[in-house]
């Protein structure tokens, strides 16, 4: 299981957007320049978050993204699904139903909990697991951690750098 760069894109971007006031937003471009990333990439990153309601876009020359709903409504699995699509991590391919000893028994479905394949049911667990921790972390959770891990005048320094570009 691998999610590709583009989550870490999203979940690193949208930390600067939850001091947003209303009325503002961050252009594409300034978060790009200040993570180092291609503005390119970034733009699909966040075509797919707001497709998916997580951000709302402001169009024109001072436009730019904001987040669509509040911090502690935004999990990291919401913006999992959004940039990765819903897709299961472990993909049965039914493999029981060409053993020797099932040939005559009906093999029932890889994408239910009623599956007989003890592996299939381990995995769908596992992933069920995964998915509900990934559904508690919010990016309100997020920026209070890097709160308590970052040194205060390095957040407050991001702040201003984006509050400077909305100003110019």
């Amino acid at each position: 299981m691998q999610y590709s760069v583009m989550v870490e894109y999203a979940l690193h971007s949208l930390v600067y957007l939850i001091d947003v006031p209303e009325e503002e937003s961050i252009g594409i471009k300034d978060l790009s320049e200040f993570q180092g990333l291609s503005e390119t990439y970034l733009s699909k990153v966040f075509g797919k978050l707001s497709k998916a309601g997580i951000v709302s876009s402001t169009p024109g020359v001072k436009g730019g993204y904001k987040l669509a709903k509040s911090p502690e409504e935004i999990s990291f699995w919401d913006v999992i699904e959004a940039v990765e699509g819903v897709k299961p991590i472990f993909q049965c391919k039914n493999i029981l139903k060409n053993n020797l000893m099932h040939l005559d028994k009906e093999c029932s479905s890889c994408n239910s909990a009623n599956s007989s394949c003890t592996i299939n049911l381990t995995m769908l667990e596992a992933e069920e697991y995964m998915r509900e921790f990934l559904r508690n972390k919010t990016l309100a959770w997020l920026n209070d951690e890097l709160n308590h891990v970052l040194p205060e005048k390095l957040r407050t320094d991001s702040r201003e750098y984006f509050i400077r570009k909305n100003t110019n």
